[in-house]
């Protein structure tokens, strides 16, 4: 390769550091949240609703990206979201108890305009290797979430839970600065092309249902066992140490998974095999879970394993069932808008169906049915498309 060629592909690349971005500022919440409620104040239940902000922002502002891209095109849209995400996670930890909320929003929603365009990003700069590159994406989230995740707690005893949060908005800073020459270097978005009809927005789409379908209940059971892992562990007589060390073995396996399905779902026509088969585990990881208890450690690697192939999976349906880059953005946000809705409301009905039944079998149950139901949508969502009388990509 030449020297411009290496160059192009280094710069076609910084997408994954985008994407690196995606997660941290989330995931370093979790454990020093019990610091920011002394702090500030808050109580268990302020303190759930805190961390369910930024699911909800993703769920809010999903579904409106897509103008966003459509006026300053994907790469400055991208830009501009980084450079918010740094201001409003600096903001965050030192404007006071409003800007702890209303930092914690800005941050979802400048989040969200990565979670929808950077899987369009790689449709389009990756158009031969969608899933592999889906597939190092998730990588780097993964990757990004579980570093947040494990140092968190050593900035916050070497300085205070502030700076440990803040910190990550650098990261986003430097990611910005890196996306800089790239966004200012875009092309301006192209008109909207309808041939000759008009554009059918993709609510109004069945496969794009289907789609979202999926996406939302992978993301409902991914929440679930972030949040509920530990408690239901420790319920069955798991050490709280133990149960830590099984949680990051789920998402450890689920860097895995991720990195592994793409090798079934590289088919151009169908994707059904590998969005079926990311989708079995987390069935019976729940059903394990319920059934036997003592072999917890398994059932969190398989959960991993499936959770980390199902996001993989998703996102690349969302990739390939999309005929343009403006469809794709309009899918990426709906199915994420409706996911990280269901994510967020997802382990609120578990607890409290929990608290109504007295254990956890109810919810064990009633999960594993709807992952049942992921893997159904995922046989009809990945089925083999019908080619386009003029050979075009074919509708959703």
């Amino acid at each position: 390769m030449s020297k411009r060629g290496r160059w192009a592909a280094a710069i076609t690349a910084t997408v994954f550091l985008v994407a690196l971005c995606l997660r941290p500022a989330l995931t370093a919440v979790g454990p020093v949240l019990p610091r920011i409620g002394a702090d500030e104040g808050l109580g268990e239940t302020a303190q759930g609703l805190l961390a369910a902000l930024p699911l909800l922002a993703f769920a809010a502002a999903s579904p409106l990206v897509h103008f966003a891209s459509r006026r300053f095109g994907m790469e400055r849209t991208v830009l501009i979201s980084l450079f918010v995400l740094a201001v409003s996670s600096v903001a965050r930890s030192y404007t006071g108890a409003a800007g702890l909320w209303i930092g914690t929003v800005v941050i979802g929603a400048s989040i969200a305009v990565g979670n929808v365009l950077v899987p369009v990003i790689l449709k389009r700069d990756y158009a031969a290797h969608v899933s592999r590159a889906t597939g190092i994406y998730t990588a780097f989230i993964t990757g990004g979430a579980a570093l947040a995740s494990i140092v968190a707690v050593p900035i916050a005893d070497a300085a205070d839970w502030r700076l440990s949060l803040a910190i990550w908005g650098g990261l986003a800073l430097l990611a910005a600065l890196i996306w800089l020459p790239r966004s200012l270097g875009a092309e301006p978005p192209p008109p909207v092309v309808s041939r000759g009809a008009e554009l059918v927005s993709v609510w109004r789409q069945p496969m794009a249902w289907l789609v979202t379908g999926f996406m939302g209940l992978q993301s409902t059971s991914f929440y679930l066992l972030v949040n509920w892992l530990p408690t239901i562990e420790i319920s069955t007589g798991i050490s709280e140490r133990t149960a830590g060390v099984h949680v990051f073995l789920f998402q450890g396996f689920g860097l895995i998974g991720g990195l592994t399905i793409p090798r079934l779902l590289k088919n151009p026509v169908s994707q059904r095999a590998g969005a079926v088969t990311a989708s079995v585990p987390i069935v019976v990881a729940l059903l394990g879970l319920l059934l036997a208890p003592g072999l917890a450690v398994l059932w969190a690697i398989i959960a991993g394993l499936g959770q980390g192939a199902a996001l993989v999976a998703a996102l690349t349906l969302i990739s390939l069932r999309g005929r343009t880059p403006l469809e794709t953005a309009q899918l990426s946000g709906m199915a994420q808008s409706i996911g990280y809705l269901l994510a967020a409301t997802g382990p609120v009905i578990a607890g409290a169906l929990t608290q109504q039944t007295g254990s956890w079998h109810a919810t064990l149950i009633a999960f594993a049915g709807l992952s049942a139901v992921q893997i159904a949508l995922g046989a009809f969502a990945g089925r083999p498309r019908p080619a386009s009388p003029d050979n075009a990509p074919s509708p959703i």
